[in-house]
């Protein structure tokens, strides 16, 4: 977007840019969210920033009002497939609180000057900036919506201590902690109950629409013991940096705003930015689905599908080594075959140090699959051989893959694997990176969308004949999908519902036709 289109974007106060840039006003010192209700300022005081921490290197502090680090996180990281947004990506997860500069600009594959240089260059900010907010706006998240002691919110923020945190919030926010935490909207006052430092209750902020479908395809995928979900909420065990964790995500359509709430049953606080970072991109909450659906909504294979379910979602992975093996197994078998055979695999996982609502293990780790784990699995015994074969790398060091990637980085490190094809790599990059533009040409449940929407509705059947293409006419779509780039993810996430929904239409048609008749006496 150029300035006068931001600026357009401000003075309509349009919430779907909040989080997108950060609008400073140099006569007042204060940046805002695109959707502020203050008055519109005059454009030639205003200035634009990629980041929020942009605008605190150039010495601006967050509206009051609007409270600009409330909101969801630019998609952009998953468009960008640059070092800006790589490097983002794991900010967000957390590297820096745990590696530290040198530690972020080691698997970017860049020295720290320089990764310092581009980052200031292209986003307005470094490193360290950039982590800086990362961390104010998990302790204003933490500050507002819990009742955590101030120390507990400095440590799980990432910060190294007590007078660094009250140092930035005071100088982002220009308020105290306490000051900040009385900012909270009184209506949320019964959910900030007295909680333990590893039992928090959240707010999700996310963009409008939102489609459900993300907590089916999560729940059909769920591995018992592991996973439980439903259509309208998941819940699950994971191991993070510092110990093990669980967490439940409930969305409510019908409640005011449509609330999504995450519940962190156990986490060691020095793990909460990264969870929090790992469910948002689980439910890919800081998508543009707007931006999204007029895209896709333009092919007239997907519009009907995006009008039905406007705002999908393309699930993400809270651990990408376990999203490899479970994307192996799931290579050319059905979603119930690859489940059952998950179900399998996870009895050689360990017990989760914190069991809870029948969630009592973890998703094996990738030393406990080379060691005995594969032994459960059953198929092609070469099938077998590459899973153990990619655990084995992956347990010794020699795969290092994760949210730093990009896709030519994914297809270097994983093609080489047995077993591992395109397919494979395409999925990972979808759910591991975030990857917006990856079309499974070869996955049958992609064709078999294609046919479900290609068959026509019996209203369009009944209509008139239309005309046959002239001389002007764009000509047949691409088989694709490329007049939709760079969304194909979100075109296969529609594919996949489509196909979905036919096969539960032939099911159910099949067992009305084998249902006995009644035979009146």
């Amino acid at each position: 977007m150029d300035f006068w289109q931001r600026y357009r974007a401000i003075d309509a106060r349009d919430t779907r840019f909040d989080g997108q840039f950060y609008t400073a006003v140099r006569t007042t010192g204060i940046y805002c969210r695109p959707s502020c209700p203050a008055r519109t300022p005059k454009a030639g005081n205003v200035t634009f920033y990629e980041t929020s921490a942009a605008a605190h290197d150039a010495g601006y502090r967050a509206c009051k009002r609007c409270l600009p680090e409330a909101v969801p996180g630019t998609p952009a990281w998953n468009v960008r497939s640059d070092l800006a947004g790589r490097a983002m990506r794991l900010i967000n997860d957390g590297v820096i609180n745990r590696d530290g500069v040198e530690g972020l600009a080691a698997r970017l594959g860049y020295s720290s000057r320089q990764l310092n240089r581009i980052l200031s260059h292209e986003l307005g900010a470094g490193p360290l900036s950039l982590a800086r907010a990362s961390r104010a706006q998990t302790a204003r998240t933490l500050l507002v919506s819990t009742s955590m002691k101030a120390a507990d919110v400095a440590f799980a923020a990432g910060f190294s201590s007590v007078r660094q945190f009250n140092e930035t919030i005071a100088e982002v926010f220009a308020m105290t902690p306490s000051a900040l935490r009385a900012t909270a909207r009184h209506q949320h006052a019964p959910a900030r109950a007295a909680v333990s430092a590893t039992a928090l209750t959240l707010n999700l902020p996310y963009r409008e629409p939102f489609d459900a479908g993300v907590f089916d395809f999560l729940a059909v995928r769920a591995i018992p013991g592991i996973e439980e979900g439903t259509s309208t909420s998941y819940a699950r065990t994971l191991r993070l940096a510092h110990g093990d964790a669980r967490f439940r995500v409930d969305y409510d359509a019908d409640a005011q705003g449509r609330e999504m709430t995450l519940t962190i049953g156990a986490v060691d606080l020095r793990d909460l930015a990264s969870l929090l970072s790992r469910v948002r991109r689980l439910l890919d909450l800081d998508a543009d689905p707007v931006a999204i659906d007029a895209s896709l909504g333009d092919d007239p294979r997907l519009a009907a599908s995006v009008a039905a379910a406007p705002g999908m979602r393309m699930p993400g992975a809270v651990d990408p080594q376990e999203l490899l093996i479970r994307a192996m197994i799931g290579q050319q078998i059905t979603v119930a075959a690859a489940r059952t055979a998950l179900v399998q695999l996870s009895e050689s996982g360990s017990d989760s140090l914190v069991p809870a609502d029948g969630l009592q293990r973890v998703f094996p780790t990738a030393p406990e699959i080379a060691d005995a784990g594969y032994r459960l699995l059953r198929g092609p015994q070469r099938r077998i051989d590459a899973i153990r074969g990619a655990a084995e790398a992956m347990a010794a060091g020699g795969l290092d893959f994760g949210y730093g990637d990009d896709l030519a980085g994914l297809q270097a490190k994983l093609l080489p694997l047995p077993g591992v094809g395109p397919w494979t790599v395409g999925y990972v990059a979808m759910r591991v990176i975030g990857a917006p533009d990856v079309f499974l040409a070869n996955d049958a449940a992609v064709r078999n969308g294609i046919r479900s929407l290609a068959q026509p509705t019996a209203k369009a059947a009944d209509a008139p004949d239309t005309p046959t293409a002239g001389p002007l006419s764009p000509g047949p779509p691409s088989p694709d999908f490329r007049e939709v780039s760079p969304w194909r993810s979100y075109a296969t996430m529609h594919l996949w519902r489509a196909a979905a929904q036919a096969a539960a239409r032939t099911k159910s048609a099949r067992t009305r036709k084998t249902v006995p008749k009644k035979v009146t006496p």
